[in-house]
């Protein structure tokens, strides 16, 4: 693997100490081990996960260019002990702040950029919600077709919004040409979205779940982050108590609930990248949305390893097998034995992520909405 010091360009180094806050790391803890930027890039031919830091909120407020929430929420995720031994992670710090906004989305892409041919798993430590824009942006650079999914509150796609943060949606969904093969948005509330906009969506077929079925049905969310390649989750989605940085609404996913849903992403072969926005360190208290987002990435490590447990598809015997009719279709679903995740064939041969809902509506002859929703894109 090549060397990687011409990132230098774009990154600061990590102050260790000051992210320790003078404590010296035991070997069990995760700040022991994590390979950091600190002098020269570290080999990263070997690691699991790859973090950059990138404190960039000119997309929300013009008046606050740059803080220190990357660094924040490694002061309470590097103290988290590591039960994961199997998950190598290297830290490369923070992107450097740009002369404009501009810049900081160019420095950003062009990390990322470098980064994804890697195969490795990339969490951004960001700032506001709008830098999911440049974190699209690498993959589009690379003419790499995506689903990307969204956990918020909002579904940031304002025409007439003064600031980026809540328009951001409207450039990545619509400029050409467009990489996105499709679109999840998760835990949406709805007093907060206009009734045109989802009309809208749906028309577009882009999948919408609201916040009370997310709750409901927390399992159906796994099929969709298994088929997701990016990942972008503000703040918002999760309630003021549990994440006091949250100052939008009261309400959202518990701190354990978005836990599962990280978990749920680490399980994802398939995703590359994560980003982690909309934290404000002045609106903390008692650093609970840090320390918050450092046991979602705990959880997501966690994902990762049980993950690693699956059988690939074409190995039949690590799968229990069904076959059932809904609406004169014949279809075969797959339960896998080490995991118990689901797939479903569609009418082309090929295996769509599925949950055992969706196996239990067809079972009673009825149409699971997945596969509807597939067939309406014309997956097949």
């Amino acid at each position: 693997m090549g060397s990687f010091e011409f990132l230098t360009d774009f990154i600061d180094p990590i102050d260790k100490t000051a992210i320790a806050e003078n404590e010296i790391f035991t070997p069990h803890q995760i700040g022991y081990g994590i390979r950091t930027y600190e002098k020269n890039i570290p080999d990263l031919e070997d690691v699991d996960i790859i973090i950059v830091g990138c404190a960039e909120n000119r997309g929300a407020d013009p008046a606050i260019a740059h803080d220190t929430t990357p660094d924040v929420i490694r002061q309470s995720f590097y103290a988290l002990y590591h039960w994961h031994s199997d998950v190598t992670i290297a830290d490369l710090g923070n992107i450097k702040q740009g002369r404009t906004l501009a810049d900081s989305y160019a420095a950003l892409t062009a990390v990322i950029k470098e980064l994804l041919p890697l195969n490795k798993k990339i969490i951004i430590l960001g700032g506001s919600h709008d830098l999911t824009l440049p974190q699209y942006q690498a993959y589009a650079a690379l003419q790499q077709i995506i689903e990307v999914a969204c956990i918020d509150a909002c579904i940031d796609m304002e025409q007439d919004a003064a600031t980026k943060h809540h328009s951001f949606l409207l450039d990545m969904l619509t400029v050409e040409p467009n990489y996105i093969k499709h679109y999840n948005h998760l835990a949406f509330q709805s007093y907060f979205v206009h009734p045109h906009l989802l009309e809208t969506i749906d028309k577009l077929r882009l999948d919408c779940y609201r916040l009370g079925k997310v709750k409901e049905h927390m399992e159906d969310m796994e099929p969709v982050l298994r088929h997701t390649h990016l990942l972008s989750i503000d703040i918002s989605a999760i309630q003021h108590s549990y994440a006091p940085a949250n100052t939008l609404s009261p309400n959202g996913l518990t701190g354990e609930e978005m836990c599962t849903l990280m978990q749920y992403a680490g399980m994802s072969n398939m995703m590359s990248s994560i980003g982690i926005y909309g934290f404000r360190t002045d609106k903390d208290t008692h650093h609970l949305t840090s320390k918050q987002i450092a046991q979602m990435l705990w959880y997501y490590m966690d994902g990762m390893i049980r993950g690693k447990l699956e059988a690939n598809l074409e190995h039949r015997e690590d799968f229990n097998e069904f076959h059932v009719a809904f609406a004169e279709v014949e279809a075969h679903f797959l339960q896998s034995k080490r995991t118990g995740r689901w797939w479903m064939q569609l009418p082309n041969k090929t295996y769509i992520p599925c949950s055992y809902y969706d196996y239990l509506k067809a079972s009673q002859n009825g149409i699971p909405e997945r596969w509807l929703r597939a067939q309406e894109r014309g997956s097949f």
